[in-house]
């Protein structure tokens, strides 16, 4: 026990370690407050009715579960990582069926770097698209 107090201390003495600390957690509060601060424009009713019906089992439940609460609260961080995880997953397909792409990731460094750029641009219109949708269920 007294190996692991020494460790925790000794993290705190290193400068670096401990502004990155501090920066993650700091990210973790952002994101834990702007989950429940509610989207403009969003039909409280309409939000308890999707609430009250929802099913931890059903999808939205378990999109739910994956935003940590975000989505039942129509928080405004409601969509959390999911539109660059499906924009890596369709990246990594594309790349299966595109021989382009699989020579890109195959290229080293400055092909990864190219994938990874469309990547990006991927997730933003998959957010855009995927908040769209998410702004017509709560306001109907």
């Amino acid at each position: 026990m007294a190996g692991l107090t020494e460790s925790i201390r000794n993290v705190w003495k290193i400068e670096e370690l401990r502004k990155r600390i501090l920066y993650t957690l700091g990210l973790l509060i952002i994101y834990r407050l702007g989950a429940f601060v509610t989207l403009p424009g969003v039909d409280a009713s309409t939000l308890a009715a999707i609430n009250e019906t929802a099913d931890p089992n059903n999808f939205l439940g378990l999109l739910d579960m994956f935003v940590g609460g975000a989505f039942s609260a129509a928080g405004i961080f409601a969509l959390g990582i999911m539109p660059y995880i499906t924009a890596s997953i369709i990246m990594q397909l594309l790349a299966v069926v595109i021989p382009r792409l699989q020579t890109l990731q195959e290229e080293g460094e400055a092909g990864r770097k190219v994938v990874t750029q469309w990547t990006r641009y991927l997730t933003v219109a998959l957010a855009l698209l995927q908040s769209t949708g998410f702004t017509f269920l709560f306001s109907t």
